[in-house]
């Protein structure tokens, strides 16, 4: 008996028309626990080499891990992986909701998908009964439309994954989207879907998850439960969730503003978490079993109409508002319906958009190929922009690429400012004074995403002052009124930066989300005894599943050298922008990082992975990890 898991295996064959179920395994289990951990295994053995992303043998892997369904605080995390069209290299994203719980009631902790459907299809699941099934009458259709067409058609209790018009496109960071807000974004993982000719997946179960000790598991997660609620981050974070943090990133210097030509704006105070509670918000929205919901459903009053809308979160007012020059908080709400609608990543879109509008304005695209006049802070602009990436008409067709792909295409030299590493845009924090979080960025192994490290934190404190293990609460609650922020240190943020990278993304590997770790504090001991009530297993949080994070980490190092041909170094470089371009304005103004810290802090960080200088792990360090490759 595997406890705290479902049991098995799910595989299907889009090309033959074929489904199988075969039981999960237990090396798996043993060796990489779950979700994320699950994925990179799977991708890495199974995928053929140097397969293209859009190729029908590129694997479409989803994973749960054993705490996923568990009624444990947070514990709906859904794990996607597959080859990445966005980087070509290794690519996962992980999404909140409902649908990986319904997968584990259904019987599947994972789901392997190749081929190619012969006509627009989707992938219904029931308990037992897998059927591949026409779906011409929702294909061209909206992400959220189809959904909701969907549950009137088949059920309420389905749970359902989508991509909208971008997906079905090719368009490289086209996003899955589920339970009218909650996605699947980074690294084109809807483009991927899109090409399998799958427009959804549709999922109920109703069997139940054995656990080792039911008792003891009830009695630790309402313990688990209360310490949440115990926590002084506990009623401070809810109320505005990730939005909460957009003054504190602005008073630091390290808000996106003008495609990152600096880090600071004069209006945060329009585009807040305090300016979505008074202007937008309806209601709080959680995810499966959340005591922390950050998800706020507000409703947006525009020009271009109003729309409900699950958002915006902190990385969309970031990166579709500041980044852009939007200042109109329903403005930035109705880019973010929009996004979710044609399925389309906010993070990378706010970055593409960026990226168009500068080029228009230095003349590197023109009027007659954009289609229309635009204009940094112009809602009209940017919502033309993500409709014709959507489509993939006139230069949107370029720009549906990223912004890598889009700036060897319009060329200039507008790969100085295409803001991005490996060919994933940069997420929502500038980082030119804050060498730890770029370092994250730098060395992400799916490209640039903070998902993967969060270090900013710790970078201000080394220029300020303060308490570099603070929680993200601790810091929005602190003072944070800084007219000129000091250069930071970089000489000791290299063993910042890997244990932020082992620790983030190790939530992933046990299907919960971080939020109560990381946002309130929440002990990382709750989940070792979780995970012991759930399975029967001991663990230590900080030894064994930190390990196992860098094991991963290594293992999805090596599947980039071995897809990307000439891997290496030189993947690992931020932007020229962040390097050759001082801050204009705001805290951080004259502020650059310098091309030799980057050097040296590549060269510590390598040394200390256990890489050779061109950043490929030695063979002394797969054979610490048990990696065979």
């Amino acid at each position: 008996m595997l406890y705290g898991y479902a049991g098995n295996t799910l595989r299907i064959d889009l090309s033959a028309g074929k489904v199988e179920k075969e039981p999960l395994k237990k090396e798996w289990v043993d060796e990489f626990i779950g979700g994320r951990g699950f994925t990179s295994k799977i991708l890495y053995d199974e995928n053929p080499p140097n397969v293209e992303p859009f190729d029908p043998e590129n694997r479409f892997i989803i994973a749960m891990g054993p705490l996923s369904g568990l009624f444990l605080p947070a514990s709906g995390k859904t794990h996607f992986c597959t080859k990445s069209p966005a980087t070509g290299g290794y690519g996962d994203s992980n999404m909140g909701g409902h649908f990986g719980v319904n997968m584990k009631y259904a019987g599947y902790d994972v789901t392997i998908i190749k081929g190619k459907a012969k006509e627009p299809s989707y992938i219904f699941i029931d308990n037992d009964t897998v059927e591949i099934r026409p779906a011409g009458q929702y294909w061209g259709k909206g992400s959220t439309e189809v959904e909701s067409a969907m549950k009137e058609e088949l059920g309420e209790e389905y749970q359902i994954l989508t991509i909208g018009e971008a997906g079905e496109n090719l368009v490289n960071f086209a996003c899955i989207s589920h339970d009218f807000g909650r996605q699947a974004g980074r690294i084109g993982i809807g483009a991927v879907l899109g090409s399998k000719n799958i427009k959804a997946i549709v999922a109920r179960g109703t069997k139940s998850i054995p656990v080792f000790d039911p008792k003891g598991l009830l009695k630790k997660g309402k313990e688990t439960y209360a310490a949440c609620r115990e926590k002084p981050g506990f009623k401070g974070w809810t109320p505005e969730g990730t939005a909460g943090i957009t003054n504190w990133c602005n008073d630091v210097g390290a808000l996106p503003t003008r495609n990152f030509q600096t880090s600071h704006c004069d209006y945060a105070d329009k585009i807040n978490g305090k300016a979505i509670l008074k202007e937008l918000k309806i209601t709080d929205k959680g995810c499966f079993a959340c005591p922390i919901p950050c998800g706020k459903y507000g409703h947006a009053k525009t020009k271009r109409g109003n729309v409900y809308v699950e958002g915006p979160e902190y990385e969309t007012l970031s990166l579709l508002g500041s980044n852009c020059e939007l200042d109109d908080i329903h403005g930035i709400a109705y880019t973010n319906y929009i996004c979710d609608e044609v399925g389309i990543d906010t993070c990378s879109a706010g970055a593409v958009v960026s990226f168009a509008l500068e080029c228009y304005e230095k003349g590197y695209i023109s009027k007659e190929e954009m289609g229309m006049d635009v204009k940094w802070g112009d809602l009209d602009s940017i919502v033309h922009i993500l409709n014709i990436i959507a489509k993939r008409e006139g230069i949107g067709d370029t720009l549906a690429l990223g912004v890598q792909g889009a700036a060897e295409k319009i060329g200039y030299d507008s790969s100085k400012f295409a803001i991005h590493v490996k060919g994933l845009e940069w997420t929502g924090y500038e980082s030119r004074n804050a060498p730890g979080m770029m370092l994250g960025y730098m060395t992400s192994d799916i490209g640039a995403h903070h998902g993967r490290c969060w270090v900013l934190g710790s970078d201000v404190a080394t220029a300020v002052g303060g308490d570099k293990n603070a929680t993200v609460h601790d810091l929005i609650s602190g003072d944070s009124d800084f007219d000129t922020i000091p250069k930071a240190d970089h000489k000791n943020v290299v063993p910042l930066v890997l244990k932020s990278q082992h620790l983030r993304p190790a939530f992933d590997i046990l299907g919960t989300c971080r939020l109560q770790y990381m946002e309130i504090g929440l002990e990382t001991e709750y989940y070792e005894e979780l995970y012991y009530y759930a399975t029967g297993k001991k663990m230590d949080f900080n030894k064994d599943l930190l390990l196992l994070s860098e094991k991963i980490w290594h293992l999805n190092r090596m599947f980039n050298k071995r897809e990307i041909s000439d891997f290496g170094r030189k993947y690992d470089y931020p932007p020229a922008r962040f390097y050759e371009e001082k801050i204009p304005n705001g805290p951080n103004k004259g502020h650059v990082m310098d091309l030799g810290v980057i050097e040296e802090m590549l060269d510590t960080y390598y040394e200390a992975r256990g890489w050779d200088e061109n950043g490929i792990p030695t063979q002394a360090t797969l054979e610490k990890h048990n990696l065979t490759v």
